[in-house]
């Protein structure tokens, strides 16, 4: 079994992590297929300032797949032993099938738009 987890905004990908409207979870079976979706609220701090890693983890989420988000979220996400996919759009479901099915690949595109030190790896 695989976990997904997967910022998102009415059921689409939403391009901000660190703020998202909610995260979305996906269990997904030896063969690719769903078999289970959870979602829950983000903490109400920025995503590189919370908690969030250390819930995800404590979930069993093995990958984040998003819209962008800066560097020094990526980087403590990938510390804790996740893959991070930054890039992906459109709805939830057709993201998750797409990094499956291995044609999401990491944009590396950096988060700038909130102006804090997001952008530096965190300690």
């Amino acid at each position: 079994m695989t976990k997904i987890a997967i910022p998102s905004r009415d059921g689409l990908v939403d391009e901000h992590f660190g703020h998202c409207g909610y995260f979305t979870v996906l269990t997904v079976s030896d063969d690719k297929a769903v078999v289970a979706e959870e979602t829950f609220a983000p903490p109400a701090e920025c995503g590189c300032r919370s908690n969030l890693v250390e819930t995800l983890v404590n979930m069993g989420v093995t990958a984040l797949v998003a819209g962008n988000m800066g560097q020094g979220a990526a980087d403590k996400l990938r510390r804790a032993g996740l893959t991070v996919v930054r890039g992906a759009s459109g709805p939830v479901r057709q993201a998750a099938e797409a990094f499956l099915a291995g044609r999401l690949k990491d944009k590396d595109e950096l988060c700038k738009a909130h102006g804090h030190d997001c952008l530096h790896p965190l300690q």
